[in-house]
């Protein structure tokens, strides 16, 4: 059984939701094969030494499930794109790049966060080039983690202004990044979060059929991709647990 979540959006606010995550880890999880992780686990990641709560717990409950002998990959989100080596170190999870193609009974899936496929939203493209820029990283973390909160806020407030501003379709997925990924990728399925909206979608493609799948966040039940002899189905956590 393989399990993907993502845009778990952890978070002291939201106590709700790291109890969910650390019950899952410590639950259903190990009973799966690997767990996938498409982004977006932290709610504000500004770094490797950013230890404000929940961080430290959440990645002891990362060890934890490791260490039980289930693989976690995770694939950086953008709240958390800043996740690095040490966090890698310290948890035992792998950190991948997106697009990830992985092979289940013979089927090709690609994994990606998701904001990828989002190329109308121009403006965000344009952040998100200049946010993954290497050298622009390695300046902000270079800075006191105080300095980077300031900053991280600023940008999230006027993130959120424009936000409310745009209307909802630019915000999601373009059809013609999908298909361009999926027929790049030589695969028939894709798995991903970012947008919030979590539905399976049957594409009728030119080369033949194929799903995207979306997870959805965890700021209410949270979304859970079960892949396992029966197929691909979404489920709530709990009903997961059960």
């Amino acid at each position: 059984m393989l399990l993907f979540a993502s845009d778990v959006h952890l978070a002291a606010h939201r106590p709700g939701a790291v109890a969910a995550f650390s019950a899952f880890l410590s639950g259903p999880v190990r009973r799966a094969d690997r767990l996938y992780l498409l982004g977006d686990v932290f709610d504000l990641w500004l770094g490797d030494d950013d230890d404000r709560r929940p961080h430290p717990e959440v990645e002891v409950a990362l060890a934890e499930t490791v260490a039980a002998g289930v693989p976690i990959d995770l694939i950086r989100g953008n709240h958390d794109f800043l996740l690095g080596d040490a966090f890698a170190e310290r948890t035992g999870c792998g950190l991948v790049a997106e697009p990830l193609v992985i092979e289940v009974g013979g089927e090709r899936a690609v994994l990606l966060h998701g904001d990828t496929l989002c190329t109308r939203d121009v403006e965000y493209q344009a952040f998100r080039h200049y946010a993954r820029d290497p050298g622009n990283q390695r300046a902000f973390l270079a800075r006191p983690i105080e300095e980077r909160a300031r900053e991280a806020a600023g940008i999230r407030a006027t993130s959120d202004t424009r936000t409310r501003l745009k209307p909802e379709d630019i915000m999601d997925v373009t059809d013609e990044e999908v298909v361009r990924v999926l027929s790049e990728c030589a695969a028939a399925r894709m798995i991903h979060g970012h947008t919030h909206r979590p539905a399976i979608h049957e594409l009728d493609l030119d080369v033949g059929p194929a799903t995207r799948i979306v997870l959805g966040d965890w700021y209410d039940r949270g979304t859970v991709l079960v892949w396992d002899e029966v197929g691909c189905r979404l489920m709530s956590p709990e009903r997961l647990s059960a």
